[in-house]
């Protein structure tokens, strides 16, 4: 059942994005999903963003940590419409989380051979133990941050289906053109 109601909050966005689910058959709009989702979303990135803090100490780690921070994208995905969110996340967004990542990954793997140690010895920066667990902390959300960032890539890339981009245009593939020609 679709609620199409106006908020005095709605925008032009958000009529297009109504409009948008309405020709869009996969896409159902819930008030009791979207609720529920903005609900669990903030309690559900804050548990990944502790599994890849505690990755060091206690079950978990970046790769976890990463999977269930992604898992909150795709969350607001399905409640709030694929293609809504992904004018939301997509682009530049996920992209510097995937840079920042494994810039973070590089810096601390390759500063401890410039200090005369070993690739990720952290013990080669002479800083203490306390150190030691903030540079292993840091490598978990270098590492959380780059596997977040893929998996929303590779959802929203699986997500637009057969179609192709060729610079700001969005045409269908060959196959699906003949199809629809076909037809």
């Amino acid at each position: 059942m679709s609620n199409k109601s106006s908020t005095p909050t709605s925008t032009s966005a958000d009529t297009h994005d109504r409009t948008e689910s309405i020709a869009n058959p996969t896409y159902v709009e819930s008030t009791v999903i979207m609720t529920t989702v903005r609900l669990v979303v903030p309690f559900i990135f804050t548990f990944g963003l502790f599994v890849m803090f505690h990755g060091a100490d206690s079950a978990g780690g970046g790769f976890q940590g990463g999977v269930i921070v992604a898992s909150t994208v795709l969350l607001l995905a399905f409640a709030f419409g694929i293609d809504a969110t992904r004018r939301w996340i997509e682009g530049p967004l996920i992209r510097t989380a995937i840079a920042t990542g494994s810039g973070l990954f590089i810096i601390i793997g390759l500063g401890s051979i410039l200090v005369n140690g070993q690739f990720l010895e952290y013990a080669a920066y002479d800083i203490g133990t306390t150190g030691i667990k903030y540079g292993i902390e840091l490598v978990e959300l270098g590492i959380g941050s780059i596997v977040s960032g893929v998996l929303i890539g590779l959802f929203y890339t699986l997500a637009r289906g057969d179609m192709l981009t060729q610079g700001d245009i969005t045409q269908p593939s060959p196959q699906k053109q003949q199809e629809n020609d076909g037809s």
